[in-house]
C-alpha cells in the first residue's frame, strides 16, 4: 500500500501530481499510476522522492511508520 503514502506525502506538502512528475522528469499520467497502485514505482524514482521529502524509502514503502531519517542514514 505504498501508493497511499505517495499521495499522503504529496498532499501533506501541498504539491500537485504535475509538480512531482516534473521533479521525477516523467509525465503526470505516469506518476498518477504510481499513486493509484497501477504501476510500480522504479527504484530510482523511489530514492529521488525519499531524498526530496527528506524521509526514508522504508517509510514510503510502508515498512515503517517513522518518517524520519536516522542519524546514520546515507543519501
Amino acid at each position: 500500500m505504498y501508493f497511499k503514502r505517495l499521495r499522503d506525502l504529496r498532499e501533506d506538502n501541498d504539491l500537485t501530481q504535475t509538480q512531482i512528475a516534473d521533479i521525477l522528469e516523467i509525465q503526470q499520467t505516469v506518476y498518477s499510476r504510481y499513486e493509484r497502485g497501477i504501476q510500480n514505482i522504479p527504484l530510482e524514482h523511489l530514492i529521488k522522492l525519499a531524498v526530496f521529502y527528506k524521509t526514508t524509502t522504508d517509510y514510503i514503502l510502508n515498512l515503517t511508520d517513522n518518517p524520519f531519517q536516522p542519524d546514520n542514514y546515507k543519501m
